[in-house]
């Protein structure tokens, strides 16, 4: 009997996922692309024919062409997954898609303010006498610049620490206004201490004045306009609506003041080990890559101030 055609070979795998793993009729044409798209560039009739060096040539082709390295992981991973069907159907030498890495991300700098907008960001007022609601919002912005918060943190503080009773859990992260500091539990359930800066002070206790009792009983810090524990969502609406009132240039939402507070502590201390504590990362990889922020600062910098500057 004669080998079924590469065609052949599509069709069935195709159709198996389409029965047996239920995928939309979306990711089945991904699919067949993605097996239309490798059988084009090698000119490979059959399956079995192709080598690991085919795969590593048409991937290198694909980076060639200006495809990005997603793109291209997204197509090695359907391939692999083909041939290792295929394996189980007919004899192959061996999955020919096996090890054959993408070229690699470019890593993607996290945006953050310069210290100019985070001051215009977090000293943009209204005028007369502001209602609850917006100075719930200030001490929400001036927390997550001052303290380098992740949102689902901020969403998460009580007033002050609530332990464990009746079933209840006790608090993740709560407020301890005197010693200027809150207590949070990060990734991994590790809990660390962070200290609250003057302003984010101030706009907190103008809160605690006029904060109503939480609706659901809770301590929870931050309450949204129905008198229940804040969402990280609505953190970002409201946020976002207040840097569009600001006038902020960029689209800002809870991590760019992260992601500011961090780079615009580094600027300033030189102090990675210390910037990796404030954030809670695990490990210092995670912190360097806002040594390449302050590097654009300084490169920033030099741009403006030395008379031979002018790079291209």
């Amino acid at each position: 009997m004669d080998t079924p055609a590469a065609d052949d070979w599509t069709g069935r795998y195709l159709a198996e996922l389409k029965t047996q793993r239920q995928l939309s009729d979306h990711t089945i044409a991904a699919y067949r692309r993605d097996l239309a798209e490798l059988a084009r560039l090698t000119g490979q009739a059959d399956w079995a024919a192709l080598t690991h060096f085919d795969i590593r040539r048409v991937t290198a082709k694909l980076h060639a062409e200006g495809q990005s390295a997603a793109s291209i992981a997204r197509k090695l991973s359907g391939w692999r997954g083909f041939f290792d069907w295929l394996s189980r159907q007919r004899p192959l030498a061996a999955n020919p898609a096996d090890g054959v890495r993408a070229p690699r991300r470019p890593k993607r700098l996290p945006k953050a303010l310069a210290v100019d907008d985070a001051v215009q960001l977090m000293e943009k007022t209204t005028s007369g006498h502001p209602e609850p609601a917006e100075l719930c919002d200030r001490a929400m912005f001036e927390l997550l610049y001052s303290s380098g918060l992740r949102v689902s943190e901020l969403a998460g503080l009580d007033v002050h620490h609530v332990p464990a009773r009746g079933g209840q859990p006790a608090s993740l992260g709560w407020l301890e206004l005197e010693a200027q500091e809150v207590v949070v539990t990060g990734k991994g359930n590790k809990m660390r201490r962070v200290p609250v800066g003057g302003p984010a002070r101030a706009a907190l206790e103008a809160w605690l004045a006029v904060r109503p009792p939480a609706r659901d009983g809770s301590a929870a810090l931050f309450l949204s306009a129905r008198d229940t524990r804040i969402s990280p969502r609505v953190v970002q609406y409201r946020l976002k609506a207040h840097a569009q009132k600001a006038g902020m240039p960029v689209h800002v939402h809870p991590h760019v003041l992260r992601h500011s507070f961090a780079s615009h502590v580094l600027q300033s201390s030189g102090d990675l080990r210390a910037v990796q504590e404030l954030l809670g990362h695990a490990s210092i990889t995670s912190t360097q890559i806002y040594t390449s922020l302050d590097f654009q600062h300084l490169a920033a910098v030099y741009d403006r101030a030395h008379p031979r500057a002018k790079r291209k």
